[in-house]
């Protein structure tokens, strides 16, 4: 409680804004200790949304709390039925993705996937960061999904909800399984990603993209290390994903350098020096997203900023809800990704032109779909004809 006594008795005192305060009561119930969750951003580890019984730790006198086991990661198998995802949304440049992992390590605090943790009945919070699921019969169910009759080959995102090079890959090595029937197949991949991790696929990837079939995006939120460390605890240091941009590029691999996302007040007026550091490492092209406070999100984020960014917590979350109606999230097709107002219309204009100035602005190219050939191997479902 003594972090919280601090906050209340400094740089927020003055004038406490109610959500201020709400974000304050809620730490007292859900907040785990910091011995707990080292290396991770979430302090939170409230309930999912779906469980009809909300748990809270509290001390009861006894010092049990002393007694709880630190927050490591553990890893659960899951075996989906299918493993493409299919996806309708008119203001994203893909119609299919897969995950081979559900939650991620990397622990950024602004994830926009984190609520769907809920789903497994678990928290958005720290159990996100902490309590993994990998499909190992991933490789599998893509081979079989490929081989239908009928099936037509349009672009695989890999890497738009949870990250295909988190730590727990290089055990698991889903995605280069993942990679090596995609390569096979001829089919076309584009893959973000956080991770420096990706340059030990580069020997597919340079195939692949030597054929029209590869895209990377490598995103890069800050140039600032100790943000990065406490925003984005086990991804890869800044300096580690300009180095991957640079291989990749190097091996012929199209790279983009992605700012996703841009939080104003925080890391916005990094943008021009984040785009001139992908240039001179090799990207050919660059994008961002607006911070995304979905669901939960919204409540983890508003604690982190609170405890680890005290003075700017009002003026961040008031930039944030001026681009988002007077909210702190605004979910409608078009706005999602950029926001609306004077800001985020200053934030385009600034990334616009830097992206301009350092010939960034061309698009993803179009990658190849006429070099498709369906798998026959063992994973493969036989005609009964």
């Amino acid at each position: 409680m003594n972090d919280l006594v601090s906050l209340r008795q400094g740089a927020l005192a003055p004038g406490h804004t109610k959500d201020v305060a709400d974000a304050l009561m809620a730490q007292t119930g859900m907040r785990v200790d910091g011995d707990r969750r080292r290396g991770r951003a979430a302090s939170l580890n409230f309930t999912g949304r779906f469980e009809p019984v909300t748990r809270e730790t509290f001390d009861d006198g006894w010092q049990t709390l002393e007694e709880l086991p630190p927050f490591r990661t553990e890893v659960q198998v899951e075996k989906p039925r299918t493993i493409i995802t299919r996806n309708e949304s008119p203001d994203i440049p893909f119609d299919r993705s897969i995950n081979p992992y559900r939650g991620c390590e990397h622990g950024c605090i602004y994830c926009f996937a984190r609520p769907t943790h809920a789903f497994m009945g678990l928290s958005a919070g720290l159990d996100f960061e902490a309590k993994l699921f990998a499909k190992p019969d991933a490789p599998k169910l893509l081979e079989r999904e490929l081989s239908r009759p009928g099936y037509k080959p349009r672009v695989i995102a890999i890497g738009t909800n949870t990250d295909p090079y988190q730590p727990i890959e290089k055990e698991w090595r889903i995605m280069r399984q993942i990679l090596d029937v995609l390569d096979k197949a001829n089919h076309p991949v584009s893959i973000v990603t956080k991770s420096a991790l990706v340059m030990r696929d580069i020997d597919i990837l340079s195939r692949m993209a030597a054929r029209g079939l590869a895209w990377v995006g490598m995103s890069v939120t800050t140039l600032d290390r100790k943000l990065a460390r406490t925003m984005e605890p086990r991804a890869a240091t800044p300096p580690r994903r300009l180095e991957a941009i640079r291989a990749l590029s190097e091996a012929g691999i199209p790279t983009a350098i992605m700012m996703a996302p841009i939080i104003p007040g925080l890391n916005d007026h990094e943008i021009e020096r984040v785009l001139d550091s992908g240039k001179a490492a090799g990207a050919l092209e660059a994008s961002y997203v607006l911070l995304r406070l979905p669901l939960e999100v919204s409540p983890l984020f508003r604690d982190w900023l609170l405890r680890n960014y005290p003075d700017r917590y009002r003026h961040v979350m008031s930039l944030v809800r001026s681009m988002r109606g007077g909210k702190d999230y605004d979910a409608e097709f078009g706005k999602r990704m950029k926001g609306a107002g004077p800001y985020a219309w200053q934030i385009a204009r600034r990334f616009e032109m830097t992206a301009k100035r350092l010939d960034l602005t061309r698009t993803r190219r179009n990658l190849a779909i006429d070099q498709f050939i369906p798998p026959s191997g063992s994973g493969v479902q036989l005609s009964l004809l």
